[in-house]
């Protein structure tokens, strides 16, 4: 079976997608002089979207030949399409950049059958937020805090199978908590339009840069209730909001939920395809580097209240290799939790 026929039938896969496959895969450098592509694996108007935009704006002036970076998004499938696209199909001289979602590397680490790549063999550019992910509600649900979630039923809006459903899956499995798990919403702004709507109470896993960023409002007047945090240490403007590894009864209990609390770092990567020569990743590395250290960069960041907080290419090549490389018992116990929802 050829590889356009077998990506073809994925449930994955939409046939433009397969279309793809006839873009040459040419070039040694990166291609100087005609736009690159950025593709985001999320419909426009979240925080995804936010963050690659903003890349693209800026990482083409450290390149050589200044060359403009196009955005496009491709939503799907929690960001497998995209990244099944930039794996198998994209050109390998470093024109096709992406951002995906972080959670694809956990996914991997469980053994998650719907991964049809490799995430270690991406190339990782770098990563311009490594943010805390967030369970937020809505104040009208009446929960103001993690214990009353654990009394209290709360629709959770999601896109698919992603950190967005499954941090209210592990949640409900480890800490006693009462979500509801609605999926199938293209994007973070859908699932906010819908707890504005009061189809879903909250989300399981926004990052707490793109509610700073995207609903300032909400944040500010309380529309939102942050009742937890997901990272390896709390967010300097949540002090008193618990993590998830606080929350976790045992030891056992807190090894699984340090496993999903780590791609907080992955936070929004840029990667290209595998098989891109080495010095044109390097030169991406290095563009990318440049970029969050500039201060026109970092201006117009904070204009759209976006944090920067970078995890250099390099660094995020290797906890995505540590992530995947995960001890098989704690990733099986996960992996079980998962699918028992």
């Amino acid at each position: 079976m050829g590889v356009a026929t077998a990506l073809a039938k994925s449930r994955w896969w939409p046939a433009v997608v397969v279309s793809f496959l006839a873009s040459p895969v040419i070039a040694q450098d990166v291609p100087a002089g005609r736009p690159l592509d950025m593709y985001i694996g999320y419909a426009a108007g979240g925080g995804y979207d936010a963050y690659g935009r903003l890349v693209a704006r800026f990482l083409g002036d450290f390149l050589p030949g200044k060359p403009k970076l196009i955005p496009k998004n491709m939503p799907g499938g929690g960001g497998r399409v995209l990244a099944g696209f930039i794996y198998n199909a994209a050109p390998r001289d470093g024109s096709a950049l992406a951002m995906a979602d972080q959670s694809l590397v956990l996914q991997q680490a469980i053994g998650d059958p719907t991964i049809l790549f490799d995430t270690t063999k991406l190339n990782w550019i770098g990563n311009p937020a490594a943010d805390n992910n967030t369970i937020a509600v809505w104040h009208g649900t009446g929960v103001k805090t993690f214990e009353d979630a654990r009394r209290r039923e709360v629709v959770i809006g999601a896109t698919g199978p992603n950190t967005s459903s499954q941090m209210a899956q592990l949640t409900n499995a480890l800490l006693g908590t009462k979500f509801k798990i609605v999926t199938g919403y293209p994007g973070g702004n859908d699932i906010n339009l819908a707890m504005e709507n009061g189809e879903v109470g909250g989300r399981a896993s926004a990052p707490w840069a793109t509610w700073k960023a995207t609903r300032p409002d909400w944040v500010r007047d309380g529309k939102i209730v942050v009742i937890a945090q997901i990272g390896l240490s709390r967010a300097p403007d949540l002090p008193d909001v618990p993590l998830l590894t606080d929350l976790a009864g045992n030891d056992g209990d807190r090894a699984v939920v340090k496993l999903v609390s780590a791609p907080a770092t992955i936070g929004r990567p840029v990667f290209t395809a595998p098989g891109v020569p080495a010095p044109v990743v390097a030169t991406l590395r290095k563009a990318f580097t440049a970029m969050v250290q500039d201060k026109v960069f970092n201006e117009e960041a904070a204009r759209e209240k976006l944090d920067i907080n970078p995890v250099s290419g390099e660094e995020l090549q290797k906890i995505v290799d540590d992530l995947v490389a995960t001890p098989k018992p704690v990733a099986d116990r996960l992996a079980t939790i998962f699918k028992s929802q």
